[in-house]
């Protein structure tokens, strides 16, 4: 095992306790709003808005929300949004990745530099940290799902490794599993094959190395990131921190 776990977990822990569910919501709508556009409003022929609904679902949004997402993206009128990332430094030579949807550049830039500057952080030019960061596939399953389909965990293991799993990890009733970049499509299509629901599909930033700090920089950190997330256009925010079971309880 990678030790990848603690992120995923918290990063699921989060999305689930989260008390600003309009902004997770509205990260769903926005990635609904580039699937239809990019393949159309027909889930059945538009692999990237199946995920996107089934993402969805995952946060419990309301059918009647996704339906009138849907919609909407396809209206003449609908705003076009622009997948952009930033990289920076954050205070303590900790990297963040920035991923965002926007429909002003310029908007998004501004208000990304503004946080760091106020965190003691520093954006720095596109490429400067991708070597700090492999980009996988992470599914987040519940064993529900698994043991509702008759599949035993074993055959259920089989079958994923089968599509290209490079790991898999079972914790507090969740199988997290990640693939190569080039294997999240082969994932997705497996997970529909066998008709299990992932709570969580996605290409994640995952670091290659952490950092440790002690629970007062860690602290500081977080408090950077939890800005960046605020930010209304920011989709995702990863970094190479290390989440000690000491910080993980803070949060």
């Amino acid at each position: 095992m990678s030790g990848h776990s603690k992120w995923s977990t918290i990063k699921r822990k989060k999305g689930a306790l989260d008390a600003k569910r309009s902004k997770i919501f509205s990260r769903v709508i926005k990635e609904i709003n580039v699937a239809v556009k990019e393949g159309g409003n027909d889930p059945e022929g538009n692999p990237r808005l199946r995920l996107a609904i089934a993402n969805a679902k995952g946060v419990n949004m309301p059918k009647e929300n996704v339906r009138r997402a849907i919609s909407k993206a396809g209206e003449k009128n609908a705003a076009d949004f622009q997948e952009v990332t930033y990289e920076a430094y954050g205070n303590f030579g900790i990297a963040v990745y920035i991923e965002a949807l926007t429909d002003n550049i310029q908007r998004t830039v501004a208000n990304i530099r503004s946080v760091l500057n106020k965190h003691e952080g520093k954006l720095e030019t596109k490429g400067a940290l991708s070597f700090l960061f492999d980009r996988k596939g992470v599914f987040t399953i519940p064993e529900k799902a698994v043991s509702e389909k008759g599949m035993e965990e074993d055959d259920f293991l089989m079958e994923v490794i089968d599509a290209g799993a490079e790991e898999v990890e079972n914790e507090e009733g969740f199988y997290t599993i990640y693939t190569a970049m080039e294997d999240f499509g082969s994932m997705v299509k497996k997970m529909e094959e066998m008709g299990v629901e992932a709570e969580n599909a996605e290409l994640q930033r995952i670091p290659k190395t952490t950092v440790k700090l002690d629970k007062e920089s860690a602290q500081k950190v977080l408090r950077m990131i939890d800005a960046l997330e605020d930010d209304d256009d920011v989709q995702n925010v990863f970094h190479n921190m290390e989440l000690t079971d000491e910080i993980m309880a803070e949060m």
